[in-house]
């Protein structure tokens, strides 16, 4: 594969896992992470090379970039780091920081406006911490995540409001996909998020999204938000009042949409398994839990989520900043590793 452009590694929260499975996947994966850098900080990374050292081996090198393209150069092994912001102490492992959270954020948004001028390929992104980028304050605050932050982004890049550059968050492993009607909310405000515009600009984007990717039309299962998929009515009237006119319309628009469906069931019914593909390409689920849970569940390590809807390329790992095992050297890099191959995959 020809690598033209650089992609870009946002370092996430200097005091979760985010530098050391950085630091893994360069050292682990040299073919995965070539052609990549880090966007962070220098000092946070080298401290993760030293954290991930062998007894017996060097410490892996670090090269310090002043520009992106310079990342098509690098040796294999070596962590190549494009500083943006130092912070002015290391921060603690494991522990909520504002200073954190704000260099978080400032890496993302640098990474964003890069891919949107066209200087990278896209962005995989390590997690960050929602505390610690709400700690930072403003404009971080106003975000609940890495996707409404993007989004934000992106619309002002294209000179859009918000509403006018919507976004799903789709997160799939080598056995599922799935792709949320809504994002960072209460359950209450899920619910309430359910409506007809809000299922068919999902659907609309889903199937923008996956097309390209599968060469085809892809088969949309589409989950109930209540029990039974409100078994006629019975348990709830949003399958019949809300989802399945939306349905209907994308029906009418040449998409290849099938449900309400039972949503204790309807994963499992598109579950590839056993080398045979599962009876649905992708389930749009109506919030967060129903739609991530099942897939979290196959196993985080090979989990991406995908934001569905930019004009950019971007994929992160399926975990947070890990704030539990954070400076352990017990990070697991795989899941990140798995985000680049995707990032590659959506970018051929």
């Amino acid at each position: 594969m020809v690598i033209e452009k650089p992609l870009a590694i946002t370092m996430g929260d200097a005091a979760g896992i985010g530098p050391e499975i950085i630091a893994k996947a360069f050292r682990d994966a040299p073919e995965v992470t070539r052609g990549c850098f880090v966007v962070g900080d220098v000092v946070t990374l080298r401290r993760a090379t030293q954290l991930i050292r062998r007894e017996g081996e060097p410490v892996q090198p670090l090269l310090q970039l002043d520009q992106a393209a310079e990342a098509l150069a690098v040796p294999p092994n070596c962590v190549p780091v494009l500083q943006v912001e130092a912070l002015a102490a290391p921060a603690p492992f494991g522990h909520i920081s504002a200073e954190a959270g704000r260099l978080a954020g400032r890496c993302v948004v640098w990474a964003a406006q890069a891919a949107l001028r066209g200087e990278i390929a896209g962005l995989v992104t390590a997690p960050l911490h929602k505390e610690a980028l709400s700690a930072a304050g403003a404009p971080f605050d106003a975000f609940p995540g890495h996707t409404e932050l993007l989004q934000a982004e992106a619309a002002a890049y294209q000179g859009k409001t918000v509403a006018e550059l919507p976004v799903r968050m789709m997160l799939a492993n080598d056995e599922l996909r799935t792709v949320l009607v809504s994002i960072h909310v209460s359950l209450r405000q899920a619910i309430e998020a359910v409506t007809h515009d809000n299922v068919l600009q999902t659907l609309r984007i889903t199937h923008a999204a996956l097309r390209p990717v599968l060469g085809r039309v892809p088969r949309i299962g589409v989950a109930g938000l209540n029990p039974h998929a409100g078994e006629g009515g019975l348990f709830g009237r949003e399958e019949i009042e809300i989802i399945m006119p939306a349905l209907a319309q994308a029906r009418g628009e040449g998409l290849d949409v099938h449900g309400p469906l039972a949503p204790d069931t309807v994963f499992m019914r598109a579950r590839a398994h056993d080398g045979q593909p599962g009876e649905f390409d992708v389930v749009v689920a109506m919030y967060h839990d129903q739609g991530l849970i099942p897939v979290k569940y196959l196993g985080v390590d090979k989990g991406v989520n995908v934001t569905l809807g930019l004009p950019l390329v971007r994929t992160s790992p399926d975990h947070g900043t890990a704030f539990d095992v954070a400076g352990t050297g017990r990070a697991d890099a795989a899941s990140l590793i798995e985000a680049i191959r995707m990032a590659r995959r959506l970018l051929d």
